[in-house]
Formats: C-alpha cells, sequence, structure tokens
C-alpha cells in the first residue's frame, strides 16, 4: 500500500481523510499543515502520494505543489471545494495528477490514490522518454558540427568525417558525441 502524506491547507480537520486512508490500509504520514513546508516534509518523509484538502489552491500551494513536481516528483491528488476550470488547469500544470471536487468519500479514495499513481508513472515514462529524445538531438547537433569542422579544416568530404568520429570514438571507448564535443572544444579553443 502507498504511504500517503496528507497536506491540510484548510480550516477543518482532515481527521476523517487520515482515518479513512488507515482504515483502508495505508501507512499515514505526519500532517504538513503548511504547505509552504511540503517540499521539505516530502524529501524527509518520502511518501509515496501526496493528497492535499484544500478549499481553493491559492497561488502559494500552487508554486509549492510545482517546486515539488521539479524536485521530488511525486502522485499528487488534491480534494477542493472550487471547481474552477482555470484553477484546474493551472493545478495540473503544477503538477496535480488527480484534481476531485466536492467530496471525500472513503470508498472513492482507493480508486483515486490508484488512477493518480498510474497517471504519474505514464508522465514520468514520457518524461523520461521525452529526455533521451532530447538528448539524442543535441548530440545529432553535435556531431553534425564536428564533422563541418572536420570538413573544413581537414578538407574531409562528410562520410569520411563521419568515419573519423566514429574510428576516434571505438577507439577510445568513448560516445561519438563525447568525441564531437572535444574537437568542438579544441576549435573554440584555436580559433
Amino acid at each position: 500500500m502507498p504511504r500517503i502524506l496528507l497536506v491540510n491547507d484548510t480550516e477543518k480537520p482532515i481527521g476523517e481523510l487520515r482515518g479513512a486512508l488507515l482504515a483502508a490500509g495505508h501507512e499515514v504520514l505526519e500532517e504538513v499543515v503548511a504547505v509552504g513546508a511540503l517540499l521539505k516534509a516530502v524529501e524527509s518523509q518520502q511518501p509515496d502520494v501526496v493528497i492535499v484538502d484544500v478549499d481553493s489552491p491559492s497561488r502559494d500551494t500552487l508554486e509549492q505543489l510545482a517546486l515539488l513536481h521539479h524536485h521530488a516528483p511525486r502522485p499528487v491528488v488534491v480534494f477542493s471545494g472550487d471547481g474552477d476550470e482555470q484553477l484546474i488547469r493551472a493545478a495540473v500544470g503544477a503538477g496535480v495528477t488527480a484534481y476531485v471536487v466536492d467530496g471525500l468519500a472513503p470508498t472513492r479514495l482507493a480508486p483515486i490514490i490508484q488512477v493518480a499513481l498510474a497517471r504519474f508513472e505514464q508522465q514520468s515514462h514520457m518524461r523520461k522518454r521525452l529526455d533521451e529524445v532530447q538528448q539524442q538531438l543535441h548530440d545529432r547537433k553535435l556531431i553534425d558540427r564536428a564533422k563541418g569542422l572536420l570538413m573544413e579544416k581537414r578538407g574531409m568530404s562528410e562520410a569520411e568525417a563521419y568515419a573519423a568520429l566514429r574510428q576516434q570514438a571505438m577507439k577510445h571507448g568513448s560516445k561519438l558525441a563525447d568525441v564531437a564535443r572535444q574537437i568542438i572544444a579544441m576549435a573554440d579553443l584555436l580559433g
């Protein structure tokens, strides 16, 4: 069962939510009463899911959730009384994986948490894949620039420049992009 960190950003007691989570078999960590302490609490307690109970997410709450999403990503479920479409979009933009309006029925908790976990896993996979593709594109640009330098400075054809890069990479057990980076650095140094 996921470990849950509760964040109470309202005046109302959060005991009902805590009780429902405990009854469902979840480990409920120490409650965070100030949203400003959220990132520190997540880093120290390492929850699997963060649940925020709020009347209406304030700008500060959304900023803290965005910081959390950037520095220590976790599935975040927000229970709110405010169903404003722009607010929901802002919350999702801040990294919220599930935004539930009006209602905290204990029977709905398990499916909501499962959806948040599944959506977070899917998003994490997509972010990882995007990072890989961006790195490949960056590497490709470096290799093309290094090939261009070899073609210009050594009078090589494109195929010869690529073969020279590849041979150098194999000779030193390096990646092609690393060899390209070294050639570009040397060219910059030599002018």
